[in-house]
């Protein structure tokens, strides 16, 4: 075959190539995106799986172990087991107030912490479920550092953050509407009204009775200081009002403590002079 024809059929073939390269690279990268998608799917999918795991283990106080995880939860998907461990407990740390411990790191064995226990008065974590008091927490959280009256904007605001949206089913609450509207107002944690001569119609959330009964503002600061891995005097103002009513509470204790102890020698003293009125007679 003369040179001259070599060549051209050359050409020819490299045009060719040049043709079909990006087509089949168009198909390499529409293939690649599918199954990237496909993955981050399964991964999601098992992140929520984890979460109601480490919640049926916390309800029922049991250990968490990195081979019980691996076969019960994460199965197929154990290459990526640090980041949907990772991406659990970040959800269990934000929304629940739970912290994942590790307390035995040769076995890889985790416990659950309530981050409440030291922040949230006992009555209170006994009179609601630790998912509802967790959301109940940081719905206090937000009213006080507003200025102890949140708008509903603002509420929602710092609950989208905690992948809690209006309107949108959650896998936990349900409808995080009705909880925070209904739910926590109807036991008195809350208290949800109409903002006077709003038109249209604009709502703000207070401290509820219970939750002024149960808790303080310094255990919300502490609580919500703890979720974000901070110190309470990282918020100056806040800080020295919780100190101005952890003050005043205790002067009402102090005050009521004397009014009881004041009666109480007023009784005895009354009973004294009765019994020794009768011993005269």
């Amino acid at each position: 075959m003369p040179r001259g024809q070599k060549s051209k059929l050359r050409i020819r073939e490299r045009r060719r190539q040049a043709q079909v390269e990006p087509q089949n690279l168009g198909v390499q990268r529409a293939t690649s995106t599918s199954s990237t998608e496909f993955i981050r799917g399964c991964i999601d999918e098992k992140v929520l799986i984890m979460v109601y795991y480490l919640l049926y283990k916390y309800n029922v106080k049991e250990p968490i172990s990195k081979v019980e995880m691996l076969r019960e939860v994460i199965q197929m998907c154990k290459n990526h087991y640090l980041e949907i461990l990772q991406r659990a407990a970040e959800h269990m740390e934000m929304i629940f107030g739970l912290d994942l411990k590790e307390v035995d790191p040769y076995r890889h064995i985790y416990i659950l912490v309530n981050k409440m226990e030291a922040s949230c008065d006992t009555r209170l974590r006994d009179r609601i479920e630790i998912p509802k008091t967790g959301l109940l927490m940081a719905v206090l959280g937000v009213i006080f550092m507003q200025g102890n009256c949140a708008s509903e904007e603002q509420v929602w605001e710092v609950l989208n953050v905690m992948g809690l949206y209006k309107g949108r089913k959650h896998f936990i609450f349900g409808d995080p509407k009705k909880v925070i509207t209904k739910d926590l107002v109807q036991e008195n944690y809350l208290e949800y009204r109409q903002v006077f001569n709003s038109d249209p119609p604009y709502y703000e959330f207070l401290w509820g009775s219970r939750a002024h009964a149960e808790t303080t503002k310094m255990k919300v600061l502490e609580f919500m200081a703890k979720i974000h891995n901070m110190a309470p005097t990282a918020f100056p103002s806040l800080y020295e009002e919780a100190l101005r009513d952890e003050e005043e509470r205790a002067q009402a204790r102090a005050s009521a403590k004397a009014r009881i102890a004041a009666w109480a020698r007023a009784r005895s003293s009354a009973l004294a002079s009765s019994s020794s009125h009768s011993k005269r007679f």
